[in-house]
């Protein structure tokens, strides 16, 4: 029983991690430096909170790289601990991954529970401590099978100290056993342990430990090998999808000067970000706020109305993103996403929107941050 209670937990780790990793393969998107829910975009928004900042900003020319690794990993750990398949390494690479993915991420996430990769870090303890158990699992199968390469009728007897039968026997009373007429315990005599077990030759141990290896060996090398051909398919399958829906014509918003002086011209004053015909309507452009240093992101919605917001999202600090023509910001992190007209959040898990910010225009034509 104790080994279909970790089924369910072992099932939902894998499928998770398995969908994860295919849904990058499948994003072309994912891996464009251009787009603002690229892993390049999600490395950039996630240093600027993260512990490992440092580590972060030396990695973010590798971005590319790294999403590549990150995507086929996460895609190895769901499926070998979805089929039960060398389960305590999933489970270790799993919990590595996950811990990354907090110090990375959600280290700040508050309060701390709803950020959701320090709760698959504790979730992968028991597949580390107790593995993946025998219940539809690869590994069993492949121990069952060596087993009976070697002409184990059953698996090798694995021995118990008899101090530890002593322990938990029912009848061990004061150094006698009760079952015996009180007769003093002894192991050869003891009602509980079965003198007949079949005795197993050294031979048959080393064969099946040389079966086991070369059985999970060749078991890990065709799943591994299915997995690169899915990641593969997966992979051209969203590129050739991305292309039929908008010819991978890929797009960024503008990036103001923001001089990061106060100046006043045109009846408008404030800090002059730049030219207001490099954010046509409907369209976006970022700039830096001088105050804090946070990105900031300006919308033309109507002619002459323009709306700004701190483009940091307010739930683990990842930079928000924006795709011209797009109804709504994202968060490449944690998929929040906001609404343009009000920077509201619509979807979590931010817990409120974006701080607004005033920017208006000049008779000057130029853009003022107030």
């Amino acid at each position: 029983m104790a080994e279909w209670a970790l089924l369910p937990l072992r099932l939902f780790l894998g499928a998770t991690f398995a969908f994860a990793g295919l849904q990058k393969l499948a994003n072309p998107a994912f891996f464009s430096a251009k787009s603002p829910t690229s892993i390049q975009a999600q490395m950039t928004g996630a240093a600027r909170f993260s512990p490992i900042h440092s580590l972060l900003h030396a990695m973010i020319p590798h971005a590319v790289i790294i999403g590549w690794v990150i995507a086929y990993g996460e895609l190895a750990i769901g499926i070998g601990t979805l089929l039960g398949l060398k389960t305590r390494i999933a489970a270790i690479a799993g919990a590595f991954l996950s811990f990354n993915l907090f110090l990375a991420v959600s280290f700040h996430s508050s309060p701390y529970f709803t950020g959701a990769d320090i709760v698959f870090l504790f979730a992968w303890m028991p597949l580390i401590i107790a593995g993946g158990g025998s219940r539809l699992s690869a590994d069993a199968l492949i121990t069952r099978r060596a087993a009976a390469q070697s002409g184990l009728v059953k698996l090798p007897l694995v021995a118990v100290p008899f101090e530890n039968v002593q322990a938990f026997c029912g009848n061990f009373d004061k150094g006698h056993c009760r079952a015996l007429s009180n007769r003093p315990c002894a192991a050869d005599q003891c009602p509980v342990l079965d003198s007949r077990a079949p005795q197993v030759s050294s031979v048959a141990i080393k064969t099946f430990d040389r079966r086991s290896v070369v059985i999970g060996s060749t078991a890990v090398a065709v799943v591994a090998g299915a997995a690169a051909v899915t990641g593969l398919l997966t992979t051209a399958t969203g590129h050739l999808e991305a292309s039929a829906t908008s010819g991978q014509k890929a797009a960024t918003p503008t990036t103001l000067p923001s001089s990061g002086s106060n100046s006043s011209a045109g009846g408008a004053k404030g800090t002059l970000l730049g030219p207001a015909s490099a954010v046509p309507v409907g369209s976006a452009a970022t700039f830096t706020i001088p105050s804090s240093g946070d990105p900031g992101i300006v919308f033309q919605l109507n002619k002459g109305t323009f709306v700004a917001y701190d483009a940091v999202c307010p739930h683990a600090g990842c930079r928000v993103g924006y795709t011209p023509g797009a109804p709504l910001m994202l968060c490449p992190c944690h998929g929040s996403q906001f609404e343009v007209a009000t920077g509201q959040v619509v979807s979590g898990p931010a817990p409120h929107g974006l701080t607004p910010l005033t920017v208006v225009g000049s008779a000057n034509g130029n853009l003022y941050l107030q």
